[in-house]
């Protein structure tokens, strides 16, 4: 019985069981091994050890910017040598350096025009002139006119008055419009009097210094005194001269220029000690933003090993920078290097620059960007360089407080400044030869505050406040998922003591967190979901242990809270969402359980949960009997777990060896081991011959089998595999699934995934969930028989040229309708696929012996039965719950039918009314079954409706609008949606 041993195979085997007798012959190459992990002071030394490595090779793949860190000091002492020699070869050039002994006379300067001062309104006028009354004066201003050397003066340039007041009334109604003025007084035949009036203040533009005295109060000097002495003589060509001298004087030796140092050396210093600043943020930013730091976490790694790894990277990078910067100095025979005691200078730029280093710890658990990183590191340099200007005299001195003071000096900069300053002072003030370590804590003048001893401790103190803050911040501001500490979370004894459990606040700090709702017990409607709770809470209150359970979910349910976060000028508010609403089920050792459901539809919230990324609102989970709301329960559930994220987690500077020796290490795995268990699974993955290259040039599916390698490393318990297959092509996706499949053995695996071939294949159970809640649970042979339409029976004919293809298949079916009320869903001159409902299986046997026995009456060359696939499944559940969720909070979508009428259905609704069809032939009218799909975002959309088909009698309705007609132009109206099963 050919036809009937077929059906048999089909229900009482899955595509899984033929896998299993395949991967049987398998060689099982990743048997979990025994091995002893590493903890506590081990662990500690281990994970530090392996993060220090990771920061040394991230440095040194990025050659070009830790090579800026360290000797960028050579050019910014570099350029302070060429401003020294360039100040030194200008003030050769000077005078000063040569014997004067008669200095050569500067030539008469003339009346300028008034455009050539610097600030001026036109239009302008050369000079005023009171006194206007006397013909005398008037021929002397004109004579003063006419004889201007280089250029006479036009007389629309001059303004005439009767007496000084006119004049300052003039000036002050016309602002900046003439330099100057000359005032006459014609006291007797022989003696005339006058005055200049110009403004004495010089002013500066673009460089240009303009000094009035000599550019306009001197000119108009002498052409007046000239001009009155050819009057009075009355000899109108008398010669006037008039010349400047500089005073006769013997050469300096030596040079007397200010050193660049003085000018140039604290900003540069400055910049300098910012660069590694700036690198740090950048650096710690980044790991957040990749979410690499969450990946260490999930892995186990201590926040001490963390923090210290970094400060011990930095604060060797910052020695031997500083370290070069005294060297160069040095090498270029700097006094403020040279005078100044070594140990002085390199401990003040070391303590500046570990303050700067701890302080850019404190702004990275603000920032969540790389971008942003480096913006607000220029930012602080900004900050930094005006302070630094404020310092030479703010607070440190008399007039201010000590609070002030000790305010002032938490911005590591402006100590630094201070201490610069006073390195500068000590080497430029004459008679003294720099400050000596003897002389560190000595004060050289009377108002002197603070001595360099003081400034060491003050940075000491500082480097260590900053960094504790850090620390503290860290804890307290919101990571990646949102979750953060109590804001006093280390004055509980319980959190010293490792007590008090995983407790974790969500939301910022400036964020006012509104009151979970209580979750809401619902019965589940599909059976297995049922028992599997039943059974979960009945083990719960027997104290069941099972041996062969890994992991048992005990009501698990997450609330994102409402939040009221309160800006600057609006206050927004969020409504609580139920992510996961009440979750009980267990998952067996030496199983794969796969995870299925739309976007949103929990399943990352519950990895995430069971990882311990986020808190749970309510409910818990035992991994291996260790709850995941205990801290201590977490630390040894990490130990035994690994994970796979949705999305790659890598370094792109390391190679994939490099990452499993990092994550191995960080795991506990003993370090003699290390090496072979790297070897072993990047064979197992197929990655060998890539193990030297950088993550970043891997391809997609490259980047996913790492990621399942470093899930596998250090033989884990239970492993979380978040849709690991993703951008793989479908070789290296059929080698991955062997991997998974021989990896079950000796622990669980859970799976999420996208592809319902994967799930179909790997799943020992699999479980969907929509909306929050575990919609079904079961065996994929179990899924399919449960929540697929029936049985699929594809018949093909034997290929028949004569006959009519249509007239041969009318037979076939007349029989399957007589026999099994079956339609076909499929007609094709080939073949004919038809749907059998469940109800009729105890049919199929006598059904399918007959139909076997008329194969030649019918034309019948071969028949095919299998089940519905999963993703018809899947699309099942999705569809209920989101008819469900839409009819509870009226998510409404559009249908256009062909008629033209708009329909607004719930979505997930299949058979839909459609009112104002009744008629006489079809009183209860007309009805469209909708065809649903994912879209690429995963929410479910319309792909099209059958066509208008009666409304039978007894269908009932699940869901009546109150208004069905909304449109009044154009006919828009209300579905109603119908609970009816075709096969039925």
């Amino acid at each position: 019985m050919v036809v009937g041993f077929l059906f048999n195979f089909v229900i009482n085997e899955s595509p899984l069981s033929t896998k299993n007798k395949r991967t049987r012959k398998a060689s099982n190459r990743l048997l979990p091994l025994i091995m002893t992990l590493r903890g506590g002071l081990p662990l500690l030394h281990q994970q530090f050890t392996a993060l220090f490595k990771k920061n040394l090779l991230l440095s040194w793949r990025n050659k070009s910017a830790t090579c800026l860190q360290l000797f960028s000091s050579f050019f910014f002492i570099l350029v302070i040598f060429c401003i020294q020699e360039a100040m030194k070869a200008n003030d050769l050039t000077s005078t000063r350096h040569k014997n004067v002994t008669d200095p050569k006379a500067l030539v008469s300067p003339p009346i300028p025009p008034c455009e050539d001062k610097l600030f001026v309104r036109l239009p302008c006028y050369d000079f005023l002139w009171s006194g206007n009354q006397s013909r005398r004066v008037t021929d002397i201003v004109s004579a003063i006119m006419t004889n201007n050397p280089g250029r006479p003066i036009p007389s629309n340039k001059v303004q005439s008055f009767k007496g000084p007041e006119e004049v300052d009334s003039w000036l002050l109604s016309h602002p900046l419009q003439v330099p100057g003025a000359l005032h006459f007084a014609e006291m007797n035949a022989s003696v005339i009097s006058y005055g200049v009036q110009t403004n004495s203040s010089s002013v500066k533009r673009r460089g240009r210094v303009e000094d009035p005295t000599f550019k306009f109060l001197v000119p108009l000097q002498i052409a007046a005194e000239r001009e009155i002495a050819r009057s009075l003589i009355g000899d109108p060509k008398f010669s006037w001269g008039f010349g400047f001298k500089q005073f006769a004087s013997p050469a300096i030796s030596g040079t007397v220029t200010t050193s660049a140092i003085s000018i140039m050396g604290p900003v540069f210093f400055l910049a300098f000690s910012m660069l590694g600043f700036v690198t740090q943020l950048g650096s710690l930013v980044t790991e957040k933003e990749l979410k690499l730091r969450q990946a260490m976490t999930m892995m186990g790694v201590f926040d001490t090993a963390y923090w210290f790894s970094w400060l011990t990277w930095e604060g060797i990078l910052t020695f031997v920078s500083s370290l070069s910067l005294v060297l160069f100095g040095m090498m270029f025979h700097f006094s403020f290097f040279l005078k100044n005691s070594f140990f002085v200078v390199f401990l003040l730029f070391w303590l500046f620059q570990l303050n700067m280093i701890s302080l850019a710890f404190v702004l990275s658990a603000f920032i969540s960007k790389s971008s942003s990183a480096t913006t607000i590191g220029f930012l602080v340099f900004l900050v930094s360089f005006i302070t630094q200007i404020v310092s030479d005299s703010f607070p440190y001195s008399s007039g201010h407080s000590v609070t002030s003071r000790v305010v002032w000096s938490f911005f590591p900069p402006n100590t630094f400044s201070k201490g610069v300053q006073i390195l500068i002072e000590a080497n430029s003030t004459p008679g003294v030869s720099g400050i000596s370590w003897s002389e560190r804590s000595v004060c050289r003048s009377a108002a002197c505050f603070l001595t360099m001893n003081k400034i060491f401790i003050w940075l000491s103190g500082t480097f260590l406040f900053w960094f504790l803050l850090a620390v503290y911040l860290d804890n307290i501001i919101p990571n990646a998922s949102g979750v953060r500490k109590f804001v006093f979370y280390f004055l509980k004894p319980s959190y010293w003591t490792g007590k008090e459990g995983n407790k974790v606040q969500e939301g910022s700090i400036c964020s006012c967190i509104g009151s979970v709702p209580p979750v809401e017990h619902v019965t589940p409607e599909d059976q297995d979901v049922l028992e599997e709770e039943t059974l979960v809470k009945q083990q719960a209150i027997n104290g069941t242990d099972d041996a062969n359970i890994a992991v048992q979910i005990h009501g698990l349910a997450k609330t994102y809270p409402g939040t009221t976060k309160l800006g600057c000028c609006k206050c927004k508010k969020t409504a609580p969402f139920q992510a996961i609403k009440g979750l009980w089920m267990n998952i067996a050792k030496d199983q794969l359980f796969c995870l299925l459901g739309p976007n949103g539809a929990g399943k990352t919230t519950t990895i995430s949960c069971l990882t311990g990324i986020n808190p749970v609102t309510a409910g818990d989970a035992l991994i291996y009997g260790n709850s995941i709301r205990s801290s201590v329960g977490m630390s040894n559930i990490r130990k035994m777990i690994g994970v796979c994220p949705q999305f790659d987690i890598l370094w792109d500077a390391l190679s994939s060896e490099e990452h499993l020796h990092l994550f191995a290490s960080i795991k506990g795995l003993p370090p003699s081991s290390i090496k072979s268990i790297a070897e072993k699974l990047l064979a197992d993955v197929k990655l060998t011959g890539a193990a030297k290259i950088r993550a970043g040039s891997y391809s997609g599916g490259m980047k996913r089998r790492l990621s399942v390698a470093i899930a596998l490393i250090g033989d884990p318990k239970l492993v979380f595999l978040d849709e690991p297959t993703t951008g793989m092509d479908p070789i290296t996706r059929r080698h991955v699934w062997d991997i998974i499949q021989e990896s079950k053995r000796g622990r669980a695996i859970i799976l999420t995934t996208h592809s319902m071939e994967e799930a179909d294949i790997l799943g020992d159970r699999i479980g969907i969930m929509a909306k929050g809640r575990l919609r079904c649970i079961g065996t994929s042979i179990r899924l399919k028989s449960r929540f697929g339409t029936g049985f699929i029976t594809t018949v093909s004919f034997i290929e028949n040229k004569n006959d009519d293809a249509k007239t041969s298949t009318e037979p076939l079916k007349s029989f399957f309708k007589e026999r099994l009320k079956a339609e076909p869903i499929e007609d094709k001159k080939a073949f004919m696929t038809f749907v059998i409902p469940h109800d009729k299986e105890k049919l199929l046997t006598r059904f399918f012996e007959e139909l076997q026995e008329r194969e030649h009456e019918f034309g019948i060359s071969d028949i095919q039965i299998g089940l519905a696939t999963l993703e018809e499944v899947f699309l099942n559940i999705a569809r209920k719950a989101e008819l469900e969720s839409a009819t509870a909070e009226g998510t409404m979508v559009t249908l256009e039918l062909e008629s033209g009428i708009l329909v607004e259905i719930p979505v997930g609704a299949r058979f839909v009314g459609i009112p104002g069809t009744e008629n006489a032939e079809n009183p209860r009218g007309v009805m469209v079954e909708v065809y649903w799909q994912q879209d690429g975002s995963g929410s479910m959309c319309i792909s099209g409706h059958s066509p208008d088909m009666p409304i039978p009698e007894n269908v009932a309705v699940l869901h009546e609008p109150s208004s069905q007609v909304l449109g009044l132009g154009q006919r828009r109206v209300r579905g109603t949606v119908l609970d009816y099963e075709p096969n039925n």
